[in-house]
């Protein structure tokens, strides 16, 4: 904290400017997206805790969604509180310390997100492909050292993107022309040189974006070349179905994050990034456990046992 108080910034606070500027959708913003909040937490830590209780659903593949769950309702709890407080106050502030600090939680779990949904495509990949190795390949040891992986790498990118930051001056404009601060938003507001500051994040979103695509790719290029060569319907169905569910999410997350922050700003208007980034930050985290639960039956049998269980106790 030391360092951001000697930021040789003038400012103190930030201004959120809010998703919109319209005050007749205001209030009826602010019940949705309390409602998609409220859906997030409870999906995301119903998920957690199912999980939790069912020894049966101990394996690498539900303990790779136990951490996506996780990341999401953290990483939600850290923009959508704040973004309501837009909706229902007239000065919505926030200090330069809150600021850095949101800044660095968002860019950690977002970072996380991206890693999780990696190492899932190839736990599916290992589970298709490769199954009767499945047991040695993604052993607990495996799986502990993949998520030490993810939650370093995010850690890193978090600390470049934040110290980058805290390097900057912000002189008189004080308002961030977005629900919650982001880079670019706040990049506009220097009144210092920011090429370093783009530079990092061309790099590290590049490679945050490019190199799990990549790897989520070629996973599936294989899994889908295995599925295309299964004999059995059933069998061929229900590695379609796993399968379908992480694309659905890999495609939206990927995609908006994509259109955010690899166009140049002369292309992407910061009203078209604030609805890009409403995906990714608000709508994904709520999806995430809607998609895996619902469509997945040893989810549905491992609650209806945790409700039979509570209900007879």
């Amino acid at each position: 904290m030391d360092s951001l108080s000697e930021n040789s910034s003038s400012i103190t606070e930030f201004i959120l400017a809010g998703l919109t500027e319209y005050s007749g959708v205001q209030l009826p913003l602010f019940f949705l997206f309390l409602g998609v909040y409220v859906i997030t937490v409870a999906g995301n830590v119903g998920l957690l805790t199912l999980i939790g209780l069912n020894s049966h659903l101990h394996t690498p593949m539900y303990f790779f969604l136990f951490n996506l769950s996780f990341i999401d309702l953290c990483y939600s709890s850290v923009i959508t509180p704040k973004l309501m407080v837009n909706f229902v106050s007239n000065r919505n502030t926030i200090s330069y310390a809150g600021c850095m600090t949101q800044l660095f939680f968002y860019c950690f779990f977002v970072s996380a997100e991206c890693y999780v949904l990696t190492m899932m495509a190839y736990d599916r990949y290992v589970a298709i492909c490769k199954p009767l190795l499945y047991t040695v390949t993604m052993s607990s040891q495996v799986c502990s050292l993949l998520a030490v992986i993810v939650y370093a790498g995010a850690l890193i990118g978090a600390w470049a993107h934040t110290g980058c930051m805290m390097r900057l001056t912000f002189c008189e404009k004080s308002t961030i022309n977005h629900y919650m601060c982001d880079i670019l938003p706040l990049l506009e507001l220097s009144c210092t040189s920011t090429h370093i500051n783009e530079l990092v994040v061309f790099i590290v979103v590049g490679f945050d974006v490019s190199v799990p695509s990549f790897t989520i790719i070629i996973s599936y290029t294989f899994i889908l070349s295995n599925i295309l060569r299964m004999r059995s319907n059933e069998g061929r169905s229900k590695a379609f179905s796993t399968c379908s569910s992480h694309m659905i999410v890999v495609s939206v997350f990927f995609g908006s994050g994509a259109f955010m922050y690899l166009q140049p700003s002369s292309v992407l208007s910061m009203d078209q990034g604030k609805v890009s980034t409403v995906f990714y930050t608000i709508v994904v985290p709520m999806l995430n456990p809607l998609i895996y639960s619902f469509r997945n039956k040893e989810v549905k049998v491992a609650l209806r046992k945790t409700l039979t269980r509570k209900i007879f106790s």
